[in-house]
């Protein structure tokens, strides 16, 4: 796939850590046409609209020839694509169904119901900081946090989180524009193979023996008169497993790093811990943990912006741009826990919204404050810290600080 100027900067790793200065020279063209035929989507209101509209579709086998289908599994594997890949009424039938043991309103106590267990791990993770005089937040907090809440969500023993590392790299690399290799598809392929042979042999074991987690409530829909097929649960398992972490980690890293650079809003934030709520969607809309959106497609010519979109052609949606577009925040640039009327697209919007934000946030506000409060912070090892690879999931991949010491 060849590049156009712009999207080709965004997706090379030298810019990972400070694209903005790219997102705004794209505002300047709402919605460009890149040289293969692509259009990028970088201004708020254009993105907000087009992510509303049933003419754009998520399923990538809409995509014209010659391009990749992301998130499309590889016939061998035998699984159809996720949710988040599909759209109505599939996509309703399934979110609709996975949802009954997640939230509201039929399961309106679940996630809360997780608290007292996700904070008992925050405990351990910052206990294990004393007598450390660094640490990496990454790989010693905001790594293991998500994925351990992801798998007591589903229901997958503890001791198996170890595993999931390599199988969710892989997978997200697939949401590159530019991975990097030509062998990270094949790596996708076998990853999604392995790790759906694991959850089918899991979701088995949970169909024999039901336990806590949304496996075991969601086996009995495969069954007959059933809204999934087993397929379908082992696709969504897959990509709960995999989403449910990945976003989270780059959520808890980034406020981490920005909190770190704004010496003053970290002050007000340890005396203050109520600030996070305010402090972390602030997080949300100034460095997103999903940068852009590029799996969706025309079904129809689209008129946006004085721009046609024709039929059939491969569109991203700029949510990182469009986070910072002065025509919707005041002073965009600037990170402001006190902003107002903050309708940010960190989580994405319309009938895709973020699945998992809900337990996202809970993660995060239990997570932050704790860090903050415990942990005496000396100065950044690195900065800018090295950057994961993946330009659509961006955030550190490594975040080393010096630390002074540890409160009880």
């Amino acid at each position: 796939m060849t590049l156009g100027s712009i999207s080709a900067q965004i997706a090379d790793y030298a810019n990972r850590a400070d694209p903005y200065p790219l997102y705004a020279e794209l505002r300047k063209t709402p919605v460009r046409r890149e040289d293969d035929g692509t259009y990028l989507v970088s201004t708020y209101y254009e993105v907000r609209s087009l992510a509303n509209d049933p003419r754009l579709s998520n399923d990538t086998s809409n995509r014209p020839a010659g391009y990749a289908r992301i998130g499309q599994p590889a016939e061998e594997t035998g699984l159809p694509p996720s949710f988040i890949f599909t759209d109505p009424p599939v996509h309703d039938r399934l979110r609709n169904t996975i949802n009954r043991p997640f939230g509201p309103p039929h399961s309106p106590r679940f996630l809360d119901g997780l608290r007292g267990e996700l904070a008992k791990v925050v405990t351990e993770l910052l206990d294990a900081f004393d007598g450390k005089e660094q640490v990496d937040i990454v790989e010693d907090f905001s790594y293991p946090l998500p994925v351990t809440a992801i798998c007591k969500v589903l229901g997958v023993p503890r001791e198996d989180e170890r595993r999931f590392h390599g199988w969710a790299d892989a997978l997200t690399s697939e949401l590159d524009p530019h991975p990097g290799g030509d062998n990270v598809p094949g790596k996708a392929e076998r990853a999604r193979r392995d790790l759906g042979a694991y959850l089918s042999d899991l979701i088995e074991t949970r169909r024999r023996q039901p336990g806590p987690g949304m496996l075991s409530a969601l086996a009995p829909e495969t069954g007959p008169g059933g809204s999934m097929t087993p397929a379908d649960l082992e696709a969504t398992a897959v990509l709960l497993l995999v989403a449910g972490h990945e976003t989270t980690v780059n959520l808890i890293t980034n406020t981490t790093l920005t909190l770190l650079r704004h010496p003053d809003v970290l002050e007000r934030f340890q005396k203050d811990p109520d600030l996070a709520v305010p402090l972390i969607e602030e997080v949300l809309r100034y460095e997103p943990p999903v940068q852009f959106v590029r799996w969706t497609t025309a079904l129809a010519d689209i008129d946006i912006a004085g721009t046609m979109i024709p039929q059939g052609s491969p569109v991203w949606l700029m949510l990182a741009a469009a986070n910072r577009d002065p025509r919707r925040f005041k002073d965009p640039d600037r990170f402001d826990p006190d902003r107002k009327d903050n309708q940010h697209l960190g989580f994405y919007t319309g009938i895709h919204y973020c699945f998992g934000a809900p337990l996202a946030r809970i993660e995060a506000q239990l997570a932050l404050p704790e860090l903050f409060r415990r942990v005496k912070f000396s100065r950044l090892l690195e900065d800018p810290p090295p950057y994961r690879a993946n330009a659509v999931l961006r955030g550190p991949r490594h975040l080393p600080v010096a630390i002074e010491g540890l409160t009880a």
